[in-house]
């Protein structure tokens, strides 16, 4: 798709690394400008650099309603308006085994960035939109963990539901602007924060971290490969353009299949359990 997003205006949060930063690289590609929002400083100020005057990088801690608003200023004081917010940004929490272990004591910071984040930015953004006549369009970044049930990491879980559920309200509430609003779902995309891996681990050691954490998300995953930020960069460009011009209010799984069904043959484990049991008889 060359140049399909020329002329146009993006703000990406979270946009100095991972799945951010493949988003980015790919709309200045395809003919964006872009506002690189984050809090990795060193990392956002070499990206912007990278890819010259197409690009610029402002410190953002997305959950500050005063950062918010300036990275929307930033956008139509340098590039003129705004046309595209992919709310990327968010954090994970603390992960335990058990949710009784669980202290909760991230539970406020988690909600910050990963719910009113991309509602502060959402707002702004969208009141540019608004006024300019245009119409925009508007991503956010959730994951299966929002969709599907599971064990531990709640906070987590609850924040991307939540955002979920914001982002088929927003699309309710923003389409008389002509703002379309639709959310990317997520599965075990390979990012630093799905890595576990240890701090500090040497080269052998983050590898075999790797593999092991990569066998068991692949054992409910239909593809059988690893998700990459590029995958996930690509779907945003599809919502982001004309050729998804009548998609809002979507949730779109970017997932290989985690959230499908369980890929289990229960049937068969049911079948061979009935036969075992008959020879027994």
């Amino acid at each position: 798709m060359a140049n399909a997003l020329a002329g146009k205006v993006a703000i990406i949060t979270g946009g100095a690394g991972g799945i951010g930063k493949a988003t980015v690289e790919l709309f200045v590609a395809e003919g964006a400008a872009v506002v690189i929002a984050d809090i990795q400083d060193e990392a956002g100020e070499a990206l912007a650099a990278k890819l010259g005057a197409a690009a610029v990088f402002r410190h953002v801690d997305v959950s500050s309603e005063a950062d918010a608003q300036a990275m929307v200023d930033l956008a139509v004081e340098r590039f003129g308006g705004l046309d595209i917010l992919f709310n990327n940004a968010g954090m994970s929490c603390g992960a335990y085994p058990s949710y009784l272990d669980d202290r909760l004591d991230d539970f406020d910071r988690v909600m910050r960035v990963n719910v009113l984040g991309p509602m502060l930015a959402t707002r702004n953004a969208a009141r540019v939109m608004a006024n300019s006549g245009k119409g925009g369009v508007i991503l956010n970044n959730a994951s299966i963990a929002g969709v599907l049930a599971g064990h531990g990491m709640m906070t987590y879980r609850a924040s991307k539901a939540a955002l979920i559920q914001f982002s088929k309200s927003s699309a309710i509430d923003l389409a008389r602007h002509g703002i379309r609003v639709n959310c990317i779902v997520p599965g075990h995309v390979r990012t630093d924060l799905s890595s576990f891996a240890e701090k500090g681990a040497d080269g052998d050691l983050a590898a075999r971290i790797e593999e092991g954490v990569n066998a068991v998300y692949l054992s409910n995953q239909l593809i059988k490969r690893r998700g990459e930020p590029e995958d996930v960069a690509q779907v945003a460009l599809f919502l982001a353009g004309d050729m998804s011009r009548h998609m809002t209010g979507a949730v779109l799984p970017v997932e290989g299949g985690v959230t499908v069904g369980d890929p289990v043959n229960h049937l068969q484990e049911i079948m061979d359990a009935r036969v075992a049991a008959m020879k027994g008889a």
